[in-house]
């Protein structure tokens, strides 16, 4: 278990480095930083003594190595939009997209487990469609249409939920769920799979001949192990939703992380968005790597693969 932990946590630090190569030469690139500090109007003299303050000139490896070296020091360097350290900002905005996206995997199990469960269960039946339509009429629907949709039905038609902002709980309820219904259709169709894997299996067809039946075998058999592979794979989606919530929050006016991101990105503001790009593509590793190491514990054979 070790050689493997120690051989995925490599692959995962090789990604995330990889990850911030591409953010900062790509961001770099398309936007000059010093043009964004002095703005769209400023003197070329000035821009050009920007770029020479901060080093813009110098080459991006040289740049991109001392960004790593602050980065490996707590520094996250300073936002030029916000006129704050890019760390603060970040930390402010975290417990709102981490609350977001909690929920949003809430939504997900509460709809795609007992869809797939039923689906499995009423193969081929009339159930079953119905839980496939929904799954695939689920995936096909944008995010931002959906968000609108429940904004005028929840929010405008009937005031049930506010339209926006994230002051209370009850204004999480429809962006939980706009972000939550684009991971049913997968996890539902990975439950219904499973579970039909598992109940033509020998050892459930051996409990059923020795009395076992209902209820009971479901979950005292059958759920246990059709389940294994949708918590890694929630885990997984747990990390999407952490880092994919830009239209969802922005829809919402929501003030987490992927506002943040949105409203970095039109001020041309690199540091934060750089820095941003980054913590999201940790966040998805960190989150892709725990799920590989909850599937190698539950699953010796994966460790020996």
């Amino acid at each position: 278990m070790l050689r493997y932990l120690l051989r995925r946590g490599f692959m995962a630090l090789l990604v995330a480095l990889t990850v911030s190569v591409a953010a900062f030469v790509l961001l770099n690139v398309a936007v000059d930083p010093a043009m964004a500090i002095a703005g769209e109007d400023a003197d070329l003299l000035l821009v050009e003594q920007i770029r020479e303050q901060y080093g813009f000139d110098r080459p991006i490896y040289v740049q991109y190595f001392e960004w790593l070296t602050r980065l490996f020091h707590g520094d996250f360097g300073e936002s030029y939009y916000w006129n704050k350290p890019v760390g603060e900002l970040i930390l402010s905005h975290a417990p709102v997209t981490l609350q977001l996206a909690l929920m949003a995997i809430f939504v997900t199990v509460v709809i795609s487990i007992p869809l797939g469960t039923l689906a499995a269960l009423k193969q081929n039946s009339l159930i079953d469609r119905i839980a496939l339509s929904t799954a695939v009429s689920a995936q096909a629907i944008p995010n931002f249409w959906l968000g609108l949709m429940m904004i005028i039905l929840f929010s405008v038609t009937w005031q049930i939920f506010p339209v926006s902002g994230d002051d209370t709980f009850a204004h999480f309820i429809l962006p939980s769920f706009v972000l939550g219904a684009s991971s049913v259709p997968a996890v539902m169709r990975l439950t219904r799979n499973g579970l039909l894997d598992v109940l033509s299996s020998d050892y459930i067809r051996t409990a059923r001949s020795k009395g076992f039946g209902g209820i009971r075998l479901l979950l005292q058999h059958a759920m246990r192990n059709a389940l294994l592979p949708v918590v890694s794979v929630l885990a997984v989606q747990l990390g999407q939703k952490l880092g994919g919530s830009v239209i969802t929050e922005s829809i919402f006016a929501i003030n987490g992380l992927g506002r943040l991101a949105l409203e970095s990105i039109l001020g041309g503001d690199i540091p934060t968005v750089q820095m941003l790009v980054f913590v999201f593509a940790l966040t998805f590793v960190i989150m892709t790597l725990l799920a590989d190491l909850l599937n190698a514990w539950l699953d010796p054979r994966l460790r020996l693969g």
